[in-house]
């Protein structure tokens, strides 16, 4: 399975969309501070994630959500999370 995801850092609330073909290890990493992207904004939360069969379909995906209209599709999708675990800061979705 190839997966998309979305992370929100506890450190200072902002988010981190990306895509594993494993998303348990990928979500090790993201915690251990292995990845260069995350590694100064953890720890981190899983709040979301996406499983497709074919990997293209994941990083079209991915691509999709990084962009104004999937960032706005997420705030959609995530509306009750977000009721309940509102953005502190500036950071947005």
């Amino acid at each position: 399975m190839h997966y998309v995801y979305v992370l929100r850092s506890v450190k200072d609330d902002g988010f981190y969309i990306g895509y594993s073909a494993n998303l348990r290890k990928r979500f090790e990493q993201h915690l251990q501070g292995d990845s260069p992207a995350t590694s100064h904004r953890g720890p981190w939360t899983l709040i979301y994630y996406e499983a497709y069969i074919e990997q293209a379909d994941a990083m079209g995906r991915e691509r999709y959500l990084k962009s104004g209209a999937g960032r706005r599709f997420l705030k959609a999708q995530l509306a009750n999370y977000f009721k309940r675990n509102p953005i502190k800061s500036t950071a947005s979705a």
